[in-house]
């Protein structure tokens, strides 16, 4: 019993930030409730950059998605909006330091666009059928439309994000190849999960302990959500084993993904499961030929291995691949300046009004 109780949690963190999310392994309710600021490097308190504006966009089957904006910090005329897409149990405040570092950035400035998906954050609660990729691909396309519906754009995807962005590539081509200037795939993978990293028959649609999870958090969500606040010594402890690489991270950002992992719900992280097992879109990379790329991983990702990238990587000529020395999973919040430093000069990249800019991208 054990051992399922485990592999389960496990499910919990794959791909988006690594908890025991699941089952007993699950995230300690006094963290919710804690009052002192989770201090991070730069001296600000971790997820808790106030937004510009705030608005809730209407997915197309009628779930709210809790979405802010974010403008240069300096007051100028932004000339591009970077979308910056969320991974599996997590929220749209795994950017901070991404969203600090850009909204300084002058040369060019940017509007920013953050969002939670479906299930997560403050964003409303789906049903069991509508947790997919391609669901969140056509989240994601919403957002687009109803936030940023003209000028250029760069995506910015994180492990599921990572694979929301690949949807929407599949779905409208034509974004890409009009608008879309520049794509950023961090921590995630195009298909073949199971193959490294957590094993397949987790993931698997037919696995009885995903299937009665999902049921008995149906039925009863409290005495789940109980149950996964029971454990808090052995979820910091996976938090920093599956989420970070060496050497340990600090213990604010440890209190940090604890604190956003408490907030989905077991019940949004089981219909999830399903989904990630059977993401495979190699061919869909097609549709982000017309972009400069930038692939990211840590080396010690233990939920996407660096292989997963590399092979992004592979299929994908003209893109640049960033190895991330002594990082895991949640490279943007233990590398930040690493990351940072590579969005960037995607950034200034997408911006350039030569026509040689992705020539020269390319050519890296």
């Amino acid at each position: 019993m054990k051992l399922s109780l485990r592999i389960v949690g496990l499910v919990g963190g794959v791909l988006g930030a690594a908890t025991a999310g699941l089952t007993v392994a699950g995230v300690a309710r006094h963290s919710r409730r804690r009052q002192a600021a989770l201090t991070g490097a730069g001296g600000d308190e971790l997820g808790q950059l106030p937004p510009d504006h705030t608005r809730t966009v209407a997915a197309d089957d009628g779930v709210p998605l809790s979405v802010e904006e974010v403008d240069p910090a300096d007051g100028g005329k932004p000339e591009l909006t970077v979308v910056l897409v969320h991974g599996f149990a997590l929220s749209r405040l795994c950017w901070h330091y991404q969203r600090r570092g850009l909204a300084e950035l002058t040369q060019p400035r940017v509007r920013q666009v953050l969002f939670d998906q479906r299930g997560h954050g403050r964003s409303g609660l789906p049903s069991e059928d509508s947790c997919t990729i391609e669901q969140l691909g056509c989240d994601l396309d919403v957002v687009v439309r109803s936030v940023a519906p003209t000028g250029p754009l760069e995506l910015v995807g994180h492990s599921m994000g990572g694979m929301a962005i690949m949807a929407l590539a599949e779905q409208r081509p034509e974004l890409f190849a009009q608008r879309v200037r520049g794509v950023a795939l961090i921590g995630t993978s195009a298909g073949e999960v199971g193959q490294s990293g957590l094993p397949r028959p987790v993931l698997s649609r037919y696995n009885p302990l995903a299937r009665t999870l999902g049921d008995v958090a149906a039925w009863q969500p409290r005495l789940v959500e109980w149950a996964r606040s029971a454990g808090d010594g052995v979820t910091r402890q996976m938090v920093r084993w599956l989420a970070f690489g060496e050497p340990p991270a600090d213990s604010a950002l440890t209190d940090f993904m604890v604190r956003m992992l408490a907030v989905t719900p077991v019940a949004v992280l089981a219909h999830f499961v399903p989904t990630l097992g059977t993401h495979n879109r190699y061919a869909a990379l097609a549709g982000l030929r017309h972009c400069a790329v930038l692939v990211i991983s840590g080396d010690q990702d233990e939920l996407t291995p660096i292989s997963h990238g590399e092979r992004i990587a592979a299929e994908l000529p003209h893109a640049t691949f960033a190895r991330v020395a002594g990082a895991g999973h949640m490279v943007m919040l233990e590398r930040p300046d690493v990351v940072n430093e590579e969005l960037v000069r995607l950034v200034r990249g997408c911006v350039t009004n030569s026509t040689g800019w992705r020539k020269r991208w390319m050519s890296r």
